[in-house]
């Protein structure tokens, strides 16, 4: 195992001038492990935002290649330390290895995703539009634009995802693909895990010669290392996923600047599903078991766990409950990833068993272990439902309500009521989904993701995968914070008008010597002009 330093990582340095500390913390059985780690001071931020901004000069004319090769580079680091990876993310997260691995293989993949975006080029969304000197009444200049970086970000980890949503996964790396530095503030959940990778990644960038100042890493309490770094004049943007409370915190003072910033904040959703008649008749026990499953899925830990199940009532109404009853008794909770978090949940299923009209209408599977949380599944009616506005808030971990209505313009009614989320599910038959596509066009308007037919937790890393949705969901509804268009935060446009092709960047030269694909007088084309 590798010597821990426990310091920040200030442009491929060590820094630990602080005298706060904290230990990073076995979760299974709460003890402390033996590695030590130091806050950071108001001067070792301020010193890590200078040298992103220093190193942006640099870093936003690196090529694609030189980016692409940065990020092979990055894989190749995390790869080497596989094994030493696995065993502290398990330790830190109480996360089985096994999901540890396969959560290793998909930040490793989506990175991997980015570095053949960069390769292959198109995504700086070139376009050009030639010169007319002979038009009239107005000559035409030759105008041309495209996508560049924005300039030092700072990324929040996440608690649920130790890899994928942290140093290196997809907030850090489509940043780095943009050309922009990166000021990682580590979560204090898995501080030993950060430091491997962040280790991993300072490797990569020596390797790739790029400039010390492209990757800082800062431990400390997320509300002053983080405003300390989100005030800093050097950064322009912010990646955050985690808490309403600290998402709309960051948002605040970001806005709030003498420069406005963009915070790019994912901050919870219940992911409601909707279970039509028809297929409420045909498939009651299958639904109910792929729902109970992805609700308690990672304890129910995931962004997309659907907290929230409504469908009309009806003479299938009593079967269908028996299925969930039946389905969701036999899952099993487990330890939560923090001890905040686990507070958080046992707080609010008591808080939610004091509702009036909100009865408990299955448990899972109780141990006899403390640390593990139990599975709990509400029911409720759309009346009592209407009154308690509070029980579309998320309360994450692995609970849900199940809400019973009337006819479909309850439904509706639903649906017109919800506030912003990642996603929402359609359960329907081939003949009844026509008949409610009102109710998919009104939650196109309240979610950045509909599914059919399916569950929301498994997030595919692609090309057209929107992982993001309207506020309070996210603090931004156009944009994703997984796939490859999760580049664009980061990036802005640029316009250059009637200049030489000595002075354009090679994406808008007349030769196109990057073969990309462009968008020249209204016609996509990669040859040359």
């Amino acid at each position: 195992m590798e010597k821990f330093e426990g310091k920040q990582i200030i442009g491929g340095t060590f820094s630990a001038s602080g005298t706060e500390s904290f230990a990073a913390v076995d979760r299974t059985s709460g003890q402390k492990l033996p590695y030590i780690f130091y806050k950071a001071t108001n001067k070792e931020a301020g010193l890590a935002a200078s040298k992103a901004g220093s190193a942006f000069a640099a870093v936003r004319n690196k090529t694609g290649a030189e980016k692409a090769a940065f990020l092979d580079a990055i894989v190749n680091e995390i790869t080497a330390i596989t094994e030493d990876l696995v065993h502290i993310a398990s330790l830190e997260s109480a996360l089985p290895e096994a999901r540890i691995r396969s959560e290793k293989d998909r930040t490793l993949n989506q990175i991997r995703l980015f570095a053949s975006l960069l390769r292959d080029g198109y995504w700086v969304d070139a376009r050009i539009e030639t010169a007319d000197p002979s038009r009239s009444p107005i000559p035409k200049p030759d105008i041309r634009s495209m996508q560049r970086p924005l300039g030092p970000v700072v990324v929040f980890g996440a608690s649920n995802f130790p890899l994928a949503f942290s140093v290196a996964g997809g907030d850090t790396i489509s940043a780095f693909a943009a050309g922009c530095p990166v000021i990682f503030k580590a979560h204090s959940a898995h501080p030993a895990t950060c430091e491997l990778v962040g280790k991993a990644i300072v490797r990569a960038s020596e390797q790739c010669g790029m400039p010390s100042g492209i990757f800082s890493m800062l431990y400390g309490d997320g509300a002053v290392v983080g405003s300390m770094l989100v005030q800093h004049p050097a950064i322009k943007a912010v990646a955050f996923t985690g808490s309403y409370k600290a998402g709309k915190a960051i948002f605040d003072t970001a806005v709030k600047r003498p420069e406005p910033i963009p915070v790019y904040a994912e901050m919870g959703s219940t992911n409601p599903v909707f279970v039509l008649p028809e297929a409420m008749k045909q498939r009651a026990e299958s639904i109910a078991a792929g729902y109970s499953a992805a609700l308690t899925l990672g304890v129910g830990q995931f962004c997309t766990n659907p907290g929230l199940l409504i469908h009309q009532d009806g003479e299938h109404k009593d079967p269908f409950h028996s299925s969930l009853k039946s389905a969701f008794t036999n899952t099993k909770g487990g330890v939560m990833l923090a001890k905040n978090i686990e507070t958080a949940y046992t707080d609010g299923i008591a808080a939610r068993k004091m509702v009036t009209g909100l009865e408990v209408m299955a448990e899972g599977v109780e141990t006899d272990s403390p640390a593990h949380q139990q599975p709990v599944l509400f029911t409720t009616t759309f009346a009592e439902y209407n009154m308690h506005p509070e029980l579309e808030e998320e309360l994450f971990g692995p609970s849900g309500i199940v809400i019973s209505a009337g006819a479909k313009d309850d439904l509706l009614a639903f649906a017109e009521g919800l506030s912003g989320h990642l996603t929402a599910t359609v359960h329907g038959t081939d003949d009844e989904l026509p008949q409610y596509r009102d109710l998919v066009e009104i939650l196109e308007r309240k979610v950045g993701r509909v599914v059919i037919n399916g569950f929301p937790t498994g997030v595919e890393v692609n090309h057209a995968m929107v992982h993001g949705g309207p506020f309070p969901a996210c603090t931004d509804a156009r944009c994703t914070s997984v796939g490859s268009a999760a580049i664009y935060r980061f990036t802005r446009p640029v316009c250059y008008q009637s200049f030489p092709q000595t002075l354009l960047p090679a994406e808008l030269d007349n030769a196109n010597t990057l073969g990309i694909h462009r968008l020249v007088n209204g016609k996509i084309t990669n040859t040359p002009i």
